[in-house]
């Protein structure tokens, strides 16, 4: 179906889950030989010679999106190419501006939410359908992107399908960078990640309570059990004063923050 006026926050990687879901029932999975690589720190499209950076972008402002380069492994099955995700130890955020970017999609046309069914690629796996700026501005605001950033004069976005990648979970602390961001930090590791729908258990008595103002909503562990979303988890960060222990779920590549759960104690 075509797009609203007024895109709603989704935590797809577009139509992957779907289309992962009808292959991952056969048998088969071969790895394509070539594996693809991220290239050196990049800089501002036009500035330096071109590179190909992978992994999900993230919107980040007007015509500007985030993305952490990941190691890209092509694998085919049944003449679909699909890659695997995998972090880069050390690998940094990356900010990069997309403005008149040649954009192309896995979908059959520009202005769709998901596949319906058709998917767009040519031999390397890679989406084929051409579109522009506003389009890869749209399907950011669906949530983070399965992509390849070729940069240069004119920066091209090519979409592609991504295998799905296992979720962690982890004890630590969170605080707030906005209203779309935190770093979760556990020991002396950090990690950034992002949200635009999660999914908030509450220790407290209201969703709208500040962090562990109560913990009525508290179980044996510890955990919050009241279910709350995506704007209570932001208002509540964003009204402590300093990092508070929690429990996430998280996917390592995307960096998507699918779940926290609010602590009370030593859990």
């Amino acid at each position: 179906m075509p797009r609203p006026f007024t895109a709603v926050p989704s935590t797809r990687p577009l139509a992957a889950a779907m289309f992962t879901a009808a292959l991952a029932a056969s048998t088969g999975l071969a790895a394509v030989p070539a594996a693809a690589s991220t290239g050196p720190a990049a800089a501002p499209a036009g500035s330096a010679p071109s590179e190909a950076l992978y992994g999900f972008a993230w919107a980040d402002g007007p015509s500007t999106l985030r993305i952490t380069p990941a190691k890209a492994t092509p694998v085919k099955q049944h003449g679909i190419v699909r890659y695997k995700l995998t972090p880069i130890p050390g690998a940094k955020e990356r900010r990069i501006g997309y403005a008149g970017a040649d954009f192309r999609r896995i979908t059959a046309a520009c202005d769709l939410k998901e596949t319906e069914g058709v998917v767009k690629l040519d031999k390397k796996g890679l989406g084929k359908t051409r579109c522009g700026e506003d389009d890869l501005s749209f399907v950011l605001s669906l949530g983070p992107a399965p992509v390849r950033i070729s940069t240069g004069a004119v920066p091209r976005v090519h979409e592609f399908i991504a295998l799905p990648t296992r979720a962690k979970t982890a004890f630590g602390t969170v605080k707030r960078v906005n209203d779309t961001t935190v770093v979760f930090a556990k020991g002396r590791s950090r990690t950034t990640l992002h949200y635009t729908l999660l999914d908030f258990r509450r220790a407290t008595k209201r969703c709208g309570d500040s962090w562990l103002a109560n913990h009525v909503n508290a179980d044996r562990d510890g955990l919050g059990t009241k279910a709350c979303g995506t704007r209570s988890f932001t208002k509540a960060v964003k009204g402590a004063r300093y990092p508070v222990l929690a429990k996430v779920e998280y996917d390592p590549v995307s960096r998507q923050l699918i779940q926290v759960w609010e602590v009370f104690g030593d859990a």
